[in-house]
């Protein structure tokens, strides 16, 4: 086995997106194509519901995959395909935007601290233009299992040993876990060579790599570098991260906004067909 060593240590930093919601971006367009197939992960979370409650009203997505994940709170989902619904906690909305699709994510007020994260997973070329399909899984779905004790794992994508996440039919090959492990517990965790892996630590801090110098903690991203093994011992307070790791896709990305193409003439037939109402292609459900 080839351990991964760390590449790159990233803090998260502020943004304002939606409609004035406040987050962190652990990554984005400013790291492409460092994670390549990843574009972007946001962290949002907060006990002040001023931060969150305007949400994400009515906007359009194409070319992309949006997987958002809950750890706490309620947001209100609505799409163009007819779907409409809520994701509570521990739940996951898996949305594969293709050739085009309007949606809206609306937060509820959460008593304590609400939070949850976006990812977003690019799309190769040729599905690009594909059918859009929506996929929300409630927590009872997402298997979890404890590969030693004090380590806790659910696997939303993907398969880890008899665990296989409930989100099947991948268009990139991709693995998304969520990793809690309890103060000074160690947790190796074999994965595919050929994958980019990231973890982003949101709760407590950890060493990867069993890196002496570098102990990663709550807020941070930890881009690992080449090999098949990933190794993390957990600090005093404990670990919880998003260890997530896909096949990188190799191809340009051309990137305005909330629509993610190969290049700037598709992005520009994109914005074209938006504001001339031929943006969507398929037709809600009946």
């Amino acid at each position: 086995m080839t351990a991964r060593k760390i590449d790159t240590i990233l803090p998260s930093r502020p943004t304002i997106e939606g409609a004035g919601v406040r987050l962190r971006r652990a990554f984005g367009p400013h790291e492409v194509p460092l994670l390549d197939p990843f574009l972007m992960l946001d962290d949002f979370h907060s006990e002040n519901p001023a931060d969150y409650i305007a949400g994400f009203p009515w906007h359009p997505h194409r070319g992309i995959e949006t997987v958002t994940y809950m750890i706490n709170g309620i947001i209100d989902h609505g799409d163009s395909l007819g779907n409409k619904g809520t994701i509570g906690s521990g739940d996951v909305q898996w949305m594969t935007a293709g050739s085009g699709i309007l949606h809206q994510e609306m937060p509820r007020p959460y008593t304590g601290m609400m939070q949850g994260f976006q990812l977003w997973v690019n799309l190769p070329a040729d599905n690009k233009m594909m059918e859009p399909r929506y996929r929300g899984i409630d927590s009872k779905q997402i298997s979890s299992f404890s590969p030693t004790p004090g380590v806790d794992v659910k696997v939303i994508a993907g398969k880890v040993g008899d665990a296989e996440g409930p989100v099947q039919d991948l268009v990139v090959a991709a693995e998304y876990l969520d990793v809690e492990m309890k103060p000074g517990k160690e947790y190796k965790h074999k994965s595919h060579k050929r994958h980019k892996v990231f973890a982003y630590v949101f709760h407590g801090g950890a060493k990867f790599q069993n890196s002496q110098k570098h102990s990663s903690t709550a807020g941070h991203l930890v881009v690992l570098a080449d090999g098949n093994e990933i190794d993390v011992k957990a600090g005093e307070d404990g670990a919880r991260f998003l260890l997530v790791s896909g096949e990188p896709i190799g191809e340009p990305v051309a990137w305005r906004g909330p629509i993610v193409m190969n290049t700037e003439q598709e992005l520009d037939i994109a914005f074209q067909e938006y504001w001339s109402g031929r943006f969507i292609k398929s037709a809600a459900k009946q």
